[in-house]
């Protein structure tokens, strides 16, 4: 046996350093990756960040810390507990020296299940102040971005970023750091107890360490790959998903419900191809791990074997069934940690990928900001002026083309014109919800963009063709949710806008539920609940973009006394395609193009019989047809 003594020592000590070599090489590695927009994000960079978040909190990670350092006390000190009893059932024993060392040991498992209890408590309690934090820079940040933004990120996509993604990463603070941090300090304290036991069968367990290590690294980088498959495929149903669901009038309407499933079929095949490959890999690993502790087993009871039966090791120590007792149950724990780093691994390569998703949002930098120095705008008259403005979504597709006009303060203007002339562009632009390439666009002599967004756009009262209402209450609706507003504040707006003619008859008036999209309501009633809800706040700039468009004419009529009476609120811009309701803005503007054809009253342009009059003229005749 003594002969085999030298290629024992020189495989522990090359497998050690292999070992040692393989992680560092992996590790530089890393490094010099590429950062990608979307993924491919490096380890090291994605745990920085998040170690950001977990900052504010390191004395609730300290303090599980030390309870880790007591519950891995039990993990090092019972093989050499049941290692004792195994040496006092050998000889002439007392059973109260028995009992004591069982009692020693059922002592000290209490104490470490004890431990286990409140470090799960603390770092769950943490874990979800950290997530709950993430989460909400997450959602904050995508209030930021800018409406053209929006229109190029998936809802679907986003909704999965807030929820799907920060809930894999809560598993990263409440499980695996810490066991990581507590399986390496596990591995570290039993190889210090098994070199202190026996060299011999510690140099023995060495030799395996750089198998480990190899398959490890294989399986982070598959396992990797792997998961961002899953969290594509995830994303994609949910984007899916929120898309059609949205629009499933469209899809029975067309009967398009077959193709849809097809689609839906051929996704939900991508991801669970995706969820087989990752299964497939958790599942070559563990047994792996697993093969290899075996192995170990094996050569310990070879060597150990030999060495009981000779009374020594061929190093000279002695060799009991005590040791033999203490290094099984010690190569079980030391491949216990390796086994659940599967596990481990498995939630991390989860939690890299969501947070690599996560960052992706993070890093979007929003179009539209405040510039440096911007002020908040406080009190306005209401004057408006585009001067020589061009504006483009896209390139140089101009939309706006050198556009100038001004409107006086409590005037009230109609912009008129085909469709893609520049209209709603115009109300977007006002608002900054896109910023403009050249020229300026001012309020009381101010460029917009000296001021800051959040204080601009709460001078506005904005009513949209589209109404969108909130689930909850047609209360909660009209004040959205702001403190300090009275009911008697509510209904006086509703009687401005004739909106109380409608909710006086509900049973529960106020308090009556808003379902999703307001889908209990009909058009004219979501309409005017939207214009209660913009004179409350008494806006010194009201828009209103084809909000009498699609509504029956007993609304239209109520809608048009109330717009009769938000025009003495303040300065008011009206897009509408109903030339009737327009007859006595003070300004019209015509547009063509994005640029202005024509502008003047409503009597000046009938009579100028230019673009306007044809407008009106073909209306009319429709009306007449119509009648």
């Amino acid at each position: 046996m003594r002969e085999y003594y030298p290629l024992l020592i020189a495989g522990a000590v090359i497998g050690t350093f292999a070992a040692a070599f393989i992680l560092a090489y992996a590790l530089m590695k890393d490094k010099k990756e590429a950062i990608g927009f979307d993924r491919n994000m490096k380890d090291g960079e994605i745990t920085k960040r998040l170690l950001k978040y977990a900052k504010p909190y390191y004395k609730s990670f300290l303090l599980v810390f030390f309870i880790m350092l007591v519950s891995i006390a039990y993990d090092i000190a019972s093989p050499l507990i049941i290692g004792s009893i195994t040496d006092v059932l050998k000889t002439n024993f007392e059973m109260r020296e028995l009992f004591t060392r069982i009692g020693i040991y059922i002592s000290i498992l209490i104490v470490s299940l004890t431990c286990q209890y409140f470090q799960a408590i603390i770092l769950q309690r943490t874990g979800q102040r950290i997530i709950s934090s993430l989460r909400y820079d997450t959602f904050e940040h995508i209030e930021k971005l800018s409406h053209q933004q929006f229109s190029e990120i998936p809802v679907g996509k986003l909704v999965t970023r807030v929820t799907n993604d920060t809930n894999a990463v809560s598993m990263m603070f409440t499980n695996i750091f810490v066991n990581l941090a507590k399986n390496s300090l596990v591995i570290i304290g039993i190889l210090i107890a098994m070199f202190i036991l026996n060299l011999e069968l510690t140099l023995m367990v060495l030799c395996f360490v750089p198998f480990i290590v190899i398959f490890t690294l294989i399986f982070r980088k598959f396992s990797r790959k792997a998961y961002r498959r899953v969290k594509d495929g995830t994303t994609d149903i949910n984007t899916f998903l929120s898309e059609n669901l949205s629009g499933m009038k469209i899809i029975r309407v067309f009967d398009r419900k077959k193709q849809k499933m097809k689609e839906f079929d051929e996704k939900n095949d991508e991801l669970g191809a995706a969820k087989r490959r990752q299964i497939f890999v958790f599942g070559i690993f563990r047994p792996t791990i697993y093969m290899l502790y075996i192995s170990s087993v094996l050569a310990l009871l070879y060597l150990s074997g030999r060495g009981y039966i000779n009374g020594t090791s061929f190093m000279g120590q002695v060799i009991t069934s005590a040791t033999l007792v203490e290094f099984y149950m010690y190569i079980q724990k030391f491949f216990n940690p390796i086994q659940s780093l599967a596990e481990q691994f498995n939630w991390l390569q989860s939690a890299f990928a969501s947070a690599e998703k996560i960052f992706t949002v993070l890093d979007i930098k929003p179009e539209v900001v405040d510039r440096p120095g911007a002020v908040d705008i406080g009190e306005v008259k209401g004057e408006i002026e585009f001067d020589h403005v061009w504006f483009a979504y896209k390139d140089e597709n101009w939309i706006l083309k050198d556009l100038s006009f001004k409107v006086e303060a409590k005037q009230t203007v109609a912009l008129v014109g085909p469709t893609g002339a520049g209209k709603t562009t115009i109300l977007s632009l006002l608002c900054r919800n896109y910023d403009i390439q050249k020229g300026r666009i001012l309020i009381d002599g101010v460029d917009i963009r000296n001021y800051t967004i959040s204080s601009l756009r709460r001078q506005f009262g904005q009513m949209l063709q589209t109404v969108f209402l909130f689930s909850g209450t047609i209360k909660s609706n009209i004040v959205l949710r702001e403190e300090g507003i009275t009911d008697e504040e509510i209904w006086d707006a509703c009687k401005y806008v004739n909106a109380d003619k409608f909710i006086s008859r509900l049973s529960d008036g106020l308090d009556h539920e808003v379902r999703e999209f307001g889908n209990n309501f009909s058009a004219g009633q979501r309409q005017l609940i939207s214009f209660a809800r913009t004179v409350l706040y008494k806006p010194k700039i009201m828009i209103l973009d084809e909000a009498t468009a699609n509504i029956d004419t007993e609304t239209e009529q109520l809608i048009q006394d109330s717009l009769e009476k938000m025009m003495n609120i303040g300065t008011m811009l009206v897009v509408a395609h109903r030339l009737s309701t327009i007859q006595h803005a003070d300004n019209i503007i015509v547009l063509q193009g994005g640029q202005i054809a024509e502008q003047g009253t409503h009597d000046q342009l009938l009579a100028a019989r230019g673009k306007y009059y044809n407008l009106y003229t073909l209306q009319h005749r429709r009306q007449q047809l119509m009648q």
